[in-house]
């Protein structure tokens, strides 16, 4: 019988950094510096993939495309997407600094979850030097996955599969089956379907919703609720078998999972 035997979740908005905002703030600061005006909205769409992709991406824009060539005369290129991203890599080292805190509960949960003799892994969006500051900041707060990937080491980031299947051969794992992948993207999402896993969604904590701690609880109740059932709609939307609202809840999936492994549900 197939059980549960390794949990991998992402960084940013799902273990560390409540609303995912280092990201935004060293892609919209980019963009600014070259004239350019980037909403919060337009840098998360595409949240979660490798970093330079996500740069990529916002370029390919219209309205990012027609402020480009209002300011610069020119069609962006490649070679704007390069010198972006190189920009992009020492804002967003120092940016870590400010928004690199784990999120409340994750750490015990994920203690707990090594209990019920479970691997713990992850994979994100980063360079290694970026998740490399990731892992030493959440291994002074008792976080420290048992492998931790970024799109570097394996030659290319999500949607693709093969972060979450390069952990899942270095678990030794049994079956696809017998892992859950937790992240706060649609990009997450994509990753854990594509490599047969089962996709558990974030929204509270996350780039849905895009909020730090204090601002989130600071929001009326009915406004907050509001963006909760958006967050949820949209990661079930994306192929999510379950979204939670932190991953400091991630005990409870762990559990409906492992009662649906033994009924012989499979992802």
């Amino acid at each position: 019988m197939i059980r549960l035997e390794a949990v991998i979740f992402d960084w940013a908005g799902t273990t560390v950094d409540h609303g995912s905002l280092a990201p935004v703030r060293a892609v919209t600061e980019v963009f600014r510096r070259r004239g350019i005006t980037v909403s919060d909205a337009d840098a998360r769409r595409d949240m979660g993939i490798f970093k330079r992709d996500h740069i990529a991406r916002i370029f390919a824009m219209s309205g990012i495309a027609g402020q480009w060539r209002d300011v610069h005369g020119a069609e962006p290129d490649d070679e704007d997407v390069a010198s972006a991203f190189a920009d992009f890599l020492p804002l967003q080292m120092n940016v870590l600094e400010e928004y690199g805190d784990m999120i409340e509960g994750v750490a015990a949960v994920a203690t707990r979850l090594r209990q019920r003799h479970l691997r713990i892994g992850s994979t994100t969006g980063y360079t290694r030097p970026m998740l490399d500051v990731l892992v030493e900041r959440a291994r002074a707060h008792g976080y420290e996955p048992d492998v931790a990937l970024c799109p570097d080491d394996v030659g290319g980031g999500r949607p693709h599969p093969w972060m979450c299947l390069q952990i899942a051969l270095s678990f030794h794992v049994s079956a696809m089956a017998s892992v859950v992948k937790i992240g706060d993207t649609v990009s997450d999402i994509e990753e854990a379907r594509n490599a047969g896993m089962w996709a558990v969604g974030v929204g509270a904590t996350g780039n849905e919703i895009g909020l730090s701690a204090a601002a989130l609880a600071a929001l009326p109740d009915d406004d907050r609720q509001r963006r909760l059932a958006i967050a949820r709609e949209h990661l079930k939307a994306a192929g999510a078998h379950y979204v939670i609202d932190s991953a400091a809840a991630a005990e409870s999936v762990v559990d409906a999972i492992e009662r649906r492994l033994a009924a012989g549900d499979r992802p």
